[in-house]
């Protein structure tokens, strides 16, 4: 699949000359060679999409929560080191944004070059061996990335300075700068760990493991970032990443290749935009173990069962050894490496390797302690955090939550349609005049639906309203974007969202999902004076019916101005036409710091100042309960709304199955 080469280079000698500081403690004894018939059980440590959740706190409700938190996870990384005589520790990516306080040390309060970022301090009190780079790494800009991580990066706008960054190596091999074509990270690195073996006889023997990490990030992030990379970065296939640099790596002869990849599964037809490559990259020859991320769920795990060549159970992908380790510091992945000594190498005995997921919380309510080392660590960044999220902006004379949000409660997603609307006629009335007569609507999700837990829902009640209010409102820090469509363009989008809903039959008798696989944050809704109904018994792609504007009939070749934010516009979801080419508005601004001005100008948020819902399902009439799952005890609240919603069952978790009755309007 790739070109030996006999020799390596000496700049691969160079980069592979950098090995981490080895987190755990030495074993007692000077390392050495180990005879053939020696084994080694070796425990790859990995931690994944921690978004920077350092604590167990919620900072949109202003509590405690003990069911997510880097905290916690600690607390499990310490508990397995005292487990497994042999461990490694490695981070797959989405590590620095996500949270308020990342948001915070960001964009609120920049630190300066001299302080190292929090996420980092966590993670460095506990001892990492190396880790690569998510998507989200990039959403602060190359500068500020290039700051937190101490990396020269020879990049536009990137200025060479020594600063406070993780004590452990960071690599990423398919992304390289514009200007030289070289890797803005070291693309690999050998990390030199000694670990305890045993010899034939069964006694221990200390030696030094030699264990290369080569890292991966999504190839989309050219488009999803494309204001903080275009012109800046270019970006490879992680296969073709893998491809180019495999035979360095070899030329090294390592013990062990450890593939980190901020990506899930796919086998759809291998493309160089692959998002999700890791059952590709399991392909690649020379990989012993891999660890994925991005997809934000569990691997070894049910989603991925009857995949072709994984192993759900084991956590085996095309007989590579391979975990994923949840989100948000919910849980530890871990592989459970067996190697023998054959031949004067170490060789992974795959059919004796395996993968877990472990998780803080066994049940609701029964989780890990946080370890005590973490918080003080950051404790003046969160307090301020806490102070900067509540400082007030205005209020509101109703209730705006996401519960039932996929059922039409419009309310919250209204606050941003609005705002990015305003925003978006000021703008363009400057910078493009041109399209002063094409109408603006605007597009938004509920990004807060559930997918984290029974409290990962936008709810925000009637009264004040802080910054943190907004940030409820408006979860990531998205750029605003707007593109120019036709009528068909915005019903091919509508029919993508509507793709949130499974087909339902109105001849079933039994009991039907109402919600498919596709994220809650991909569920647009598009108000700004259209209208529209969803036909949830038809197949996908034949939903969206009675399109209208201002009440006339859309015709496919209408053009429309549609708001949205930057990662949409540029081919976030892969929605139809999204791939830049549209895009009449790349905003400097933030979508959240939009809402954020919007509430102070308008003050007091009321029914009247926001759109009212512009959807409604198609009423059918079925035989048997359509359902779906979200925060228990709210039946209420939407009734409250107009809702045809019925609690049938509280699940003990915090959630509850509902019913719909898509007979009513």
């Amino acid at each position: 699949m790739f070109k030996h080469l006999a020799l390596a280079s000496l700049s691969a000698a160079l980069l592979a000359a950098c090995a981490s500081t080895p987190a755990d403690k030495p074993a007692a004894g000077k390392p050495a060679a180990v005879a053939d018939g020696a084994t080694l059980d070796l425990a790859i440590l990995e931690t994944t999409d921690v978004h920077s959740n350092i604590l167990s706190y919620d900072y949109y409700k202003q509590k405690d929560d003990p069911s997510f938190g880097y905290e916690r996870t600690a607390t499990l990384i310490r508990q397995a080191r005292k487990e497994f005589p042999n461990t490694v520790l490695f981070d797959s990516g989405d590590t620095i944004q996500g949270s308020v306080l990342a948001d915070y040390q960001a964009l609120v309060k920049p630190i300066g070059c001299d302080t190292e970022l929090g996420i980092y301090k966590a993670m460095d009190s506990i001892g990492y061996d190396g880790g690569t780079a998510g998507n989200h790494e990039f959403n602060y800009g190359l500068p500020f990335l290039a700051q937190v991580t101490n990396t020269s990066m020879n990049v536009d706008g990137v200025t060479a300075q020594q600063c406070a960054g993780p004590k452990f190596p960071l690599v990423l091999s398919n992304v390289d700068s514009a200007r030289d074509g070289k890797p803005i990270f070291k693309p690999w690195t050998i990390v030199t760990k000694t670990v305890m073996a045993k010899n034939a006889a069964g006694k221990d023997v200390p030696t030094e493991l030699r264990i290369a990490i080569v890292g991966f990030t999504p190839p989309p992030i050219l488009d999803w970032d494309k204001r903080n990379l275009q012109g800046k970065v270019t970006v490879t296939g992680v296969v073709e990443a893998a491809q180019k640099y495999m035979p360095e790596i070899q030329a090294q002869h390592p013990d062990l290749v450890v593939a980190i990849l901020h990506g899930g599964l796919n086998t759809a037809p291998y493309t160089p935009q692959m998002e999700n490559g890791g059952w590709y990259l399991a392909g690649v020859p020379g990989i012993d173990a891999l660890l994925l991320g991005h997809s934000h769920t569990e691997f070894p795990g049910p989603r991925y069962e009857g995949m072709k060549d994984v192993d759900a159970k084991r956590g085996i992908v095309r007989g590579v050894p391979a975990v994923m380790g949840g989100f948000f510091g919910k849980d530890l992945g871990v592989i459970n490496l067996s190697m023998t000594r054959e031949g004067g190498r170490w060789v992974v005995q795959k059919d004796k390797s395996h993968s877990q997921v472990r998780p803080i919380c066994q049940k609701k309510g029964q989780c890990v302690d946080a370890d005590p080392a973490i918080a003080p660590l950051v404790q003046d960044a969160h307090q301020a955090a806490v102070a900067y999220v509540n400082t007030p902006i205005g209020e509101t004379t109703l209730d705006l939550s996401s519960y039932f949000a996929d059922e039409g409660n419009m309310t919250a997603i209204s606050v941003v349609n609005a705002a990015q609307a305003d925003y978006a006629r000021d703008e363009l009335a400057r910078s493009r005049p041109d399209l002063k007569d094409v109408p603006v609507i605007s597009a938004a999700s509920a990004f807060r639906t559930g997918f984290g837990g029974p409290d990962d829902f936008t709810d925000v009640p009637k009264g004040p309203l802080t910054i943190r209010s907004a940030s409820d409102l408006y979860f990531y820090p998205n750029t605003l974007g707007a593109v120019k469509i036709d009528g068909a363009g915005v019903k091919a989008w509508l029919e993508k969202s509507a793709t949130r809903f499974n087909q339902i039959d109105p001849s079933k008798e039994g009991e039907q999902a109402f919600i498919g696989k596709m994220p809650g944050y991909n569920f647009d809704q598009i108000q700004g004076g259209l209208t529209y109904t969803i036909d949830v018994t038809k197949p996908e792609g034949q939903r969206i019916g009675n399109l209208r504007f201002k009440g006339k009939p859309v015709k496919d070749s209408q053009p429309f101005i549609v708001v949205t934010n930057s990662y949409r516009a540029n081919g976030g979801g892969e929605f139809p036409g999204m791939n830049g080419d549209s895009v009449v508005l790349s905003a400097p601004d933030g979508n959240r710091e939009i809402v954020i001005k919007w509430i102070e100008a308008h003050k007091t948020l009321t029914p009247k100042l926001l759109d009212k819902r512009s959807w409604t399902f198609v009423p059918v009439k079925v035989k048997g309960p359509v359902t779906f799952t979200t925060a228990s005890g709210k039946e209420a609240v939407a009734k409250g709304l107009g809702l045809h919603v019925t609690q049938l069952k509280d699940n003990g978790d915090g959630t509850a199955v509902y019913a719909i009755d898509l007979s009513k309007k």
